[in-house]
């Protein structure tokens, strides 16, 4: 039982538990300094749905308008360097 909770934390539970305390310890610092709260991280994302969903359709087409413009390079260059990476 113990290797599958340490298989499953990444170490055993008191270094995880130490690491999460010091994380969490220097993401509340940052936040005091910036005088964020846990609300305003969520009412940003529900902001930014918003607008998104206000831009409607438009937005949709332009991101995908975007993602095929990037494909259109980036798929042959991974084809090409998985190719040429094959031989080796």
């Amino acid at each position: 039982m113990s290797e599958r909770t340490n298989r499953f934390l990444g170490d055993t539970p008191g270094r995880v538990l130490l690491k999460l305390i010091i994380v969490s310890l220097v993401v509340g610092v940052v936040m005091s300094a910036f005088d964020w709260s846990p609300m305003d991280i969520v009412y940003g994302i529900e902001n930014f749905i918003r607008r998104i969903w206000n831009l409607g359709f438009g937005a949709i087409e332009g991101f995908a308008s975007y993602l095929l413009l990037g494909a259109a390079v980036v798929v042959p260059c991974f084809i090409i360097l998985r190719i040429l990476n094959y031989r080796r």
